[in-house]
């Protein structure tokens, strides 16, 4: 199976996670509008990755011969739901320049704590269950 696609989305989701993070360190407050700018444009590629995933990914694991890979993707799929739903919480607090520059130790708490989770996800989808896909 060809997952180069959804590694490509990746490593923009870690450029997003990499650019917030840089904009934070250059201050919250005058990068507001930048910060903003940068959560709605990954939110937009999250939506996208999550949605190719779940409606090709995840069916083709399913219906594969290869119930060990078949398991393992719904148990990531499953597991994904919580993080989706931090991310989106988080994607609908950041999402204009006003919001950001009237709360950046809110902001910055907050991304801290979400986009090391989502890191640490795509991280585990890279090292673990992509290879297993690609030696499927």
């Amino acid at each position: 199976m060809d997952i180069t696609k959804f590694k490509h989305q990746h490593t923009k989701i870690y450029d997003c996670i990499k650019t917030l993070r840089h904009y934070s360190v250059g201050g919250i407050v005058e990068n507001a509008q930048n910060i903003a700018s940068t959560v709605v444009s990954m939110s937009s590629l999250i939506k996208l990755h999550l949605f190719v995933e779940n409606k090709f990914l995840y069916p083709a694991l399913r219906s594969s011969k290869d119930h060990t890979l078949a398991k393992m993707g719904d148990q990531y799929q499953e597991d994904m739901k919580v993080i989706v739903g931090s991310y989106e919480d988080f994607a609908r607090r950041w999402n204009t320049a006003e919001r950001v520059a009237q709360d950046p130790t809110g902001f910055r708490a907050d991304a801290n704590t979400v986009l090391k989770q989502l890191h640490a996800r795509i991280r585990q989808e890279d090292r673990h269950f992509y290879p297993a896909i690609e030696s499927m």
